[in-house]
């Protein structure tokens, strides 16, 4: 009994010690901007909200959406987390007419039986003329 409880009080501080850890913050590649890339906060990594756009290349909103997703994996990838990590996403698009769009688009990127929770919401405009807008929170844990 002894040994258990001494277990569960290692288990306890370790878990509070992991929790309580400053954050990490990851630049972006444009050194310009005006936010991280990434947080890392405890078992969380919170990836900045992704955009599809590419200069001089008109896309279809599906194209755009796509590559929004594909924007936010090669964030988590970047630090070490996959689409298989995400448990919650934000999702912004300028024209909700689009939303079924998107879904189909979405749930590609995840495992079926595992999609996160979401939000997501209509606005008026978006950076760069985009029309979609991606944020994602992944579970990493202790890695």
């Amino acid at each position: 009994m002894r040994a258990l409880l001494i277990a569960t009080a290692l288990l306890t501080a370790t878990a509070a010690n992991r929790a309580m850890a400053a954050p990490e913050f990851f630049p972006p590649a444009n050194p310009k901007s005006p936010f991280s890339e990434a947080v890392k906060a405890g078992d969380l990594l919170i990836a900045s909200g992704q955009l599809g756009v590419r200069p001089g290349q008109p896309a279809s909103f599906e194209d755009e959406a796509r590559h929004a997703m594909e924007n936010v994996a090669a964030v988590l990838g970047r630090h070490g987390a996959s689409m298989n990590d995400v448990v919650k996403c934000t999702v912004l698009l300028t024209d909700m007419g689009k939303f079924a769009a998107f879904n189909e688009v979405y749930v590609s990127f995840f495992k079926p039986g595992r999609l996160p929770a979401r939000t997501a919401m209509g606005v008026g405009a978006l950076a760069a003329g985009a029309a979609v807008e991606v944020e994602c929170w992944a579970y990493v844990g202790a890695r």
